[in-house]
């Protein structure tokens, strides 16, 4: 039996080490370069900072330095730059359209969306690609490059387990054939380092170098073992009755990996020609969205952004955009000569907003999750998000309490059911972010004042007060004392 067995193992160590030796020979297809994220986002806001000289009292010279940058600033200020941008009033939201400021408030901020891509607009390189004129990869590309290995190293390690199996399933036919109640150890098909085991094939970790390491030489088979493998002598694999049997996939079936060989790609220098020949004829079809919340933010709270009305050509002053958005954040919206009220669905929005501005979290659009927002440490080119944001309402002031109608209207806000909270908190864990549950305390209307919206929006804003409140899933078997 030792004789036996241990041609098989010298041929499977043969094929492995000569599989090898290939993968090393060929070299294995290296990712793409990632962009230099750090240089391209070194700026967290789209603001000029002039830092002034450090100040020594000691030192007469540095006072002199600094009242000199002083002076040099008063004299000739540096210029700020203001982008614009304009309010359309069918869709209810702001849309960028110059592509310097497309590029300075996603780099410099993270702010909006591309109308024609998922985050980032980048609809021009990926045209740019499509047709040839620009050599690399975008982001949606990486994506989509990452998930199609996934998806193959998960079909391939579906066949590798038929392969297993039906490999187990011969010899136990060779087995009883042969009349032994017993299988032989022996007699089990060797695994991918040559040693012959008994454990299940089901419980063995496979890797996409491991699964083409074992196409290989599976292709590199002898062609005498396939032709005695089909002679009218050779045991019959099909399942007698009260056997089991294992179903797989037409698509694991029919899996073939492609060779990297196969992938055909453009000479630089002809890329080069055609891209000088055909890029001017290109015209960038995207534009990028802004949320209400972030081109407020953008207006009020930094100053680097001013918006037209589409409609009348002019620019909205800060109140007036306050008062646009607040009509606006109704369906259908409101007219212009309705009030004010201190629970508008983009107030009690754009105050948990500013707040995480303020504290220098980069705040995203999470309705890809089910919440409102969602929160990034430095930005979505970096990592991924690490909290999710649930904005609720929050009556506590008298006021709300006095009549039963302002009850009854207060319910209606702050309407939450524990089946929606245990949906999204087990949402949240699933894609590994902490929910946080940010609570707005919305204070009482101010009376005589509500048909026009407050010139001072720092102080109707510090009326608001936000308070935060952290939810993980309770799991019995984890939290035991």
């Amino acid at each position: 039996m030792a004789s036996q067995s241990t041609a098989p193992e010298a041929a499977a160590a043969a094929v492995k080490s000569e599989s090898t030796n290939n993968n090393a020979s060929q070299g294995r297809p290296g990712r793409f370069s990632r962009p230099n994220y750090r240089q391209i986002h070194r700026f967290p806001l789209p603001l000029s900072v002039h830092p002034l000289p450090p100040l020594i009292p000691h030192n007469p010279l540095s006072i002199v330095s600094v009242l000199l940058s002083y002076l040099t600033y008063l004299i000739a200020p540096p210029h700020d730059e203001v982008y614009s941008a304009y309010f359309d009033s069918e869709t209810s939201s702001v849309h960028v359209t110059d592509a310097k400021a497309i590029r300075a408030l996603w780099e410099m901020g993270f702010f909006g969306k591309g109308s024609l891509s998922r985050s980032e607009p980048s609809w021009m390189e990926r045209e740019k690609k499509r047709r040839g004129l620009l050599g690399g990869v975008t982001s949606e590309e990486v994506t989509r490059q990452r998930r199609t290995e996934r998806r193959e190293l998960k079909l391939e390690r579906a066949r590798m387990e038929k392969l297993a199996i039906e490999q187990r399933l011969m010899a136990e036919a060779a087995a009883r054939k042969a009349g032994d109640t017993s299988i032989d150890q022996s007699a089990l098909p060797p695994s991918a380092d040559g040693v012959t085991s008994s454990i299940p094939p089901a419980t063995e970790k496979f890797s996409l170098r491991k699964a083409r390491e074992a196409k290989l030489s599976e292709s590199q088979r002898p062609v005498a073992q396939t032709e005695g493998a089909d002679t009218p002598n050779a045991p019959d694999i099909s399942p007698s009755n009260g056997s089991k049997t294992v179903r797989f996939s037409s698509v694991v079936q029919a899996k073939e990996l492609v060779s990297d060989s196969s992938v055909v790609r453009a000479p630089d220098s002809a890329v080069d020609e055609q891209g000088t020949e055909d890029e001017p004829s290109l015209k960038n079809e995207e534009h990028l969205q802004l949320s209400n919340e972030e081109a407020f933010f953008l207006v009020y709270g930094l100053g680097a952004l001013q918006i037209v009305d589409g409609k009348r050509n002019a620019v909205l002053s800060p109140p007036s955009l306050l008062s646009r958005f607040c009509q606006h954040s109704y369906c259908p919206p409101r007219g212009l000569s309705s009030n004010l009220e201190p629970d508008d669905p983009f107030m009690i929005s754009y105050i948990v907003y500013h707040h995480f501005r303020s504290l220098g979290w980069v705040v995203r659009s999470g309705v890809k999750f089910g919440v409102d927002y969602l929160l990034y440490n430095r930005g979505p080119v970096f990592s991924h998000a690490e909290f999710a944001v649930v904005i609720i309402p929050s009556f506590e002031h008298p006021y709300w309490s006095e009549t039963e109608e302002r009850k009854a209207h207060c319910a209606r806000k702050q309407a939450r059911s524990w089946w929606w909270l245990h949906c999204v908190n087990r949402v949240q864990a699933q894609v590994k972010k902490s929910l946080v549950v940010c609570y707005v305390d919305v204070p009482p209307p101010l009376f005589g004042e509500a048909n026009a919206p407050s010139e001072d929006i720092g102080a109707l804003l510090a009326r608001y007060t936000v308070r935060e409140m952290l939810i993980r899933r309770w799991v019995p078997n984890r939290t035991r004392d």
